[in-house]
């Protein structure tokens, strides 16, 4: 398949390719384009085939939802009912990074929704993401626009690397903002579930819903026969080639082991990355570092993250030693995304 790519900003808007797109949208057709998270992988929501398209393409598990992309505030058609606390969240979140899980309609196919009898949905920030939902007059089904299990792509290069000729048009625009998929809540109940964090944090969200709170499959590994409410709940997600050991603890301590593992693992003639930040990337005297960026601007951190992983598959290591980082704020994202990357596998120190 001939992939075609058009490459813009949000401040020059290439309104022609936008059309373009759109048309690719409407017959049915796969659309790579940019969101304030990550880029996503974009088909028509409302048509089964389409939508099929995106799982075959991904290599997606059948019963991992999507999340459908609006550029409206009005989602009255897509969705049986919408909560107050629905609406609340909507009028201080969106457009933005919040993906509302709500109870679907029936134009919303089982497909999209992978069986469940509801629905992500969400209203992107980034102003191509919305022209392109706008002039295809559908709602737009994207989860990120990779294969399945890597790195979410936060850069146009990214998408070109895993989807080049596999989708029929790529929509290009600046690095993500966020870094991070969108935070997922569960609107369907008294109060508010988290069941991904996100760019807008769990403080944030307490500030429309007090008793807002973590569902617990988000915060250890899901069992094999486990039912996901959401995207990224059950699966091993980011992953990067070589697998990811997190190493928890006393920074000096973190600092300290993994100084040691990196000389065990050059020992035995194996080459390690090891995920620094700006605080600390001099203490390493060996390995293929890579910053995150500094511990005082968290949002960096998560901006850079999927790009780092990603590096260390160029530099082809064997291993990736990461620090942590602490949970609270965006740090729950940035830790959810290195603990599914590194599968649960994490060294306290």
């Amino acid at each position: 398949m001939e992939t075609k790519v058009s490459i813009m900003s949000e401040y020059n808007i290439d309104y022609e390719a936008i059309k373009e797109a759109s048309e690719v949208i409407k017959i049915g057709g796969l659309v790579v384009f940019p969101t304030e998270t990550v880029y996503g992988l974009g088909a028509n929501a409302l048509n089964e085939e389409a939508v099929k398209k995106i799982f075959e393409v991904k290599g997606r598990p059948q019963d991992n939802p999507l999340i459908i992309h609006v550029s409206d505030f009005d989602i009255s058609e897509y969705v049986e009912e919408i909560p107050e606390i629905a609406y609340k969240l909507i009028h201080k979140f969106w457009p933005g990074p919040l993906t509302l899980i709500l109870k679907k309609s029936n134009i919303i196919p089982y497909t999209t929704s992978a069986g469940l009898d509801t629905i992500g949905i969400r209203m992107p920030s980034n102003v191509i993401a919305r022209e392109l939902i706008r002039e295809s007059k559908v709602p737009i089904a994207a989860p990120s626009a990779n294969i399945s299990g890597r790195p979410s792509p936060t850069d146009v290069k990214h998408c070109i690397e895993d989807l080049g000729g596999k989708v029929n048009y790529i929509l290009g625009g600046e690095s993500s903002d966020v870094g991070v998929e969108s935070t997922i809540v569960d609107c369907t109940s008294e109060n508010i579930c988290i069941l991904r964090p996100g760019g807008i944090t769990i403080e944030m969200l307490k500030e429309v819903d007090k008793n807002v709170y973590y569902d617990k499959a988000i915060l250890s590994k899901p069992k094999d026969n486990f039912r996901p409410k959401a995207p990224g709940m059950k699966y091993r997600h980011y992953a990067p080639k070589a697998p990811v050991k997190i190493i928890c603890g006393d920074l000096q301590k973190t600092i300290a082991k993994i100084n040691e593992m990196v000389q065990n693992y050059i020992d035995s003639n194996k080459r390690v990355g090891i995920m620094a930040t700006d605080e600390t990337r001099h203490y390493y005297k060996s390995g293929n570092i890579v910053s995150l960026g500094s511990r005082e601007n968290i949002d960096d951190i998560g901006k850079n993250l999927f790009a780092a992983l990603r590096k260390f598959d160029d530099m082809d290591v064997d291993v990736i030693l990461s620090e942590a980082f602490e949970e609270v704020g965006f740090g729950a994202a940035i830790m959810n995304r290195l603990k599914k990357s590194a599968g649960f596998d994490i060294i306290q120190v």
